[in-house]
C-alpha cells in the first residue's frame, strides 16, 4: 500500500465524524474556556500511543510471539465489528456516564481515536520492512492530522452537517471499512495457508 491509502485507511478507521457526537458529548461537561486544551491535550496523547505502536510494533510481535498473519486475521475481525457498529448502530447510545471530571486519555485518546482496530492495523503495517516506518509515521501523520481538523471544528461541522449528515458520513465510512476488514482477514488467511 502506498502512503495516501494507508492515511486514507488510518482516517476512516479514527472515524472522527462518527466519534463526534461522543467527543461533543464528553467535552459538554468541561469547562467551556479549557475544552479546546483539552481536546487538544486528547488528540496529542492518541498521536503518542500511535507513535509508540508503530516504533515498537515490531519488537512486540516478536515478544508475544505473534506472526504478522495472525495480526492481519484479528485486525481484520476487529475492525469488521467496529464497522459493522458504524453500519448498523445500536438503538443505544453508550457515553462515558461515569467519568464526571475531565477526561484524561481515556475514553477519547483511547478507545475512540487509537482504538483496538487502529492499533491492530499499525502492529500489521509495522512488522512490514524497516523502510516503511518512515512512510508509516507520514500516513498516521496525516490521517491524525486530518482526525484533528475534524474534531478541532467538531462544534462548527455539527452544526453545519446535521444529525443526519453525521450519520450518513459514519455509515458511509463504516462501509468502506467492513470492505477493508474483510480484505485484511483475507490477506492474513491466504498467507498462513501459504
Amino acid at each position: 500500500m502506498d502512503i495516501l491509502s494507508i492515511a486514507v485507511t488510518l482516517f476512516l478507521i479514527m472515524d472522527p465524524f462518527g466519534n463526534m457526537p461522543i467527543f461533543l458529548s464528553v467535552l459538554d461537561r468541561v469547562p467551556k474556556e479549557r475544552r479546546r486544551k483539552v481536546l487538544i491535550r486528547e488528540l496529542l496523547l492518541a498521536l503518542l500511543i500511535i507513535v509508540v505502536f508503530i516504533l515498537g510494533g515490531r519488537y512486540a510481535m516478536s515478544f508475544l510471539g505473534l506472526r504478522q498473519e495472525s495480526v492481519s486475521i484479528a485486525g481484520g475481525i476487529i475492525l469488521f465489528l467496529i464497522a459493522l457498529r458504524m453500519v448498523f448502530p445500536s438503538r443505544e447510545t453508550k457515553t462515558e456516564d461515569d467519568i464526571d471530571s475531565e477526561p484524561l486519555l481515556v475514553p477519547l485518546a483511547v478507545p475512540l481515536i487509537a482504538g483496538p482496530s487502529m492499533l491492530a492495523v499499525l502492529l500489521l503495517f509495522a512488522s512490514a520492512e524497516v523502510e516503511a516506518l518512515v512512510g508509516l509515521l507520514i500516513a498516521a501523520f496525516a490521517a491524525w492530522t486530518a482526525t484533528f481538523i475534524v474534531l478541532l471544528s467538531s462544534t462548527f461541522l455539527a452544526g453545519f452537517l446535521s444529525k443526519r449528515g453525521l450519520i450518513a458520513i459514519e455509515r458511509l465510512m463504516g462501509m468502506v471499512l467492513v470492505a477493508l476488514s474483510v480484505q485484511l482477514f483475507l490477506d492474513g488467511l491466504s498467507a498462513y495457508t501459504r
